[in-house]
């Protein structure tokens, strides 16, 4: 059965079907997905799905009809979503704000786009690469298990990036050291994550074992989404095949030589858990860089912050100035200076990243003012 037809504005799309992955009829463009007829499609109520009196609020009494589906998958021109009454597709168009996976969106009774509902969390960065724009990476998350495996891939400067990603997004960070069973003693490693931060939540899991993966249980709830983020070839694919209770994940290996994984994810994407939760999985990010995460920076680095308030200037920059109480922490040993160290350096990569876009954000702001008076002076020469 072939999808209805799309509107110029787009609309909501019916899943069944074994067409190719996309045809045209009609001249509008269709979707078409796997054969799966009504009864067979998986249903789910908006609480299984994450809805929380936080989305509730936002709408009014004129919306009660109005259905609300959840972005579980990003396509170049369409979103999968899930709705109370089963999976659609949607194709993206030119007016639609930015959309990510997590992101929850309001549909009119007869399936147009009504708009995108306030976030309760969201993972942003810098684009790879050298371009100036920021990606969204995943909205409307739980806690974030902060995925690394017990070998060379151990760095605490990675940790502490992701953290403050975590912190910044207001979600509550995890950290899950992977392949437990490959290590003599996973408890070193769990005392040096720990010392980053003392109510931070460790957990050393391996990964094919069911009874040790019951430890991430009481962030898996019904309703509660939990999202990986991690290095290729640290073990998110085995962890994420564990969770599910289903081998959806390619499987990629770290090499023996350089502990280095094979990027084997290439989407991000909701699945329902086995427990009644939700897991948002990551591509591993070969490149992660920090935009607009000053209070995120900060939050990771508490014991640094803390001390800056007690110095004698307060633009104090903690090298050599006289009554600053960072270095004299450092002298003291109650502060580690690999510590200054990486928090200067995820300082000045966000602050010179949030520069960029802002620059970038004029350039636009200019170029559009251009094109508007340039357009308004034709229009009058036509008149004229």
């Amino acid at each position: 059965m072939r999808a209805n037809q799309g509107r110029d504005q787009g609309s909501l799309l019916q899943v069944p079907g074994r067409s190719p992955p996309c045809g045209r009829m009609n001249g509008a463009l269709v979707i078409y997905c796997s054969a799966m007829t009504s009864s067979q499609q998986p249903t789910f109520s908006l609480a299984e799905l994450g809805w929380r009196p936080f989305f509730q609020q936002q709408l009014g009494l004129e919306h009660w009809d109005y259905p609300a589906g959840r972005v579980v998958a990003q396509h170049r021109n369409r979103l999968e979503l899930l709705l109370e009454d089963g999976p659609r597709d949607y194709l993206l168009h030119p007016g639609m704000p930015p959309v990510t996976v997590g992101d929850w969106l309001l549909f009119t009774p007869d399936g147009k786009f009504e708009r995108l509902l306030e976030r309760q969390s969201l993972f942003r960065r810098k684009a790879a690469g050298t371009k100036s724009a920021e990606q969204l990476i995943a909205a409307n998350v739980d806690a974030l298990f902060i995925v690394s495996s017990l070998n060379e891939d151990f760095n605490l400067g990675r940790f502490e990036r992701y953290l403050s990603l975590a912190h910044e997004a207001r979600v509550e960070p995890v950290i899950v050291l992977s392949k437990a069973d490959l290590c003599d003693d996973p408890e070193p490693f769990r005392n040096k994550v720990q010392e980053l931060d003392p109510l931070l939540m460790v957990v050393s899991v391996n990964c094919l074992d069911t009874g040790d993966m019951q430890k991430l249980a009481p962030w898996c709830g019904t309703g509660k989404t939990v999202a990986l983020m991690g290095s290729s070839g640290v073990g998110k694919s085995t962890l994420v095949n564990s969770l599910l209770g289903d081998a959806v994940q390619q499987t990629g290996a770290i090499r023996e030589q350089d502990s280095k994984g094979r990027h084997v994810t290439t989407g991000r994407s909701i699945h329902p858990i086995e427990g009644g939760g939700l897991l948002l999985d990551t591509p591993g990010m070969r490149e992660l860089q920090l935009v607009a995460c000053d209070e995120g920076v900060s939050s990771t680095f508490a014991e640094i912050t803390t001390l800056a308030e007690q110095c004698r200037f307060s633009d104090c920059r903690h090298d050599s100035e006289p009554g600053c109480a960072v270095q004299a922490a450092i002298a003291s040993g109650e502060l580690n200076e690999r510590r200054l160290a990486s928090y200067r350096k995820l300082m000045r990569e966000q602050a010179f990243n949030n520069a960029t876009l802002a620059e970038k954000r004029a350039r636009d702001r200019s170029f559009g003012k251009m094109i508007k008076s340039h357009l308004s002076e034709k229009k009058k020469v036509g008149r004229d």
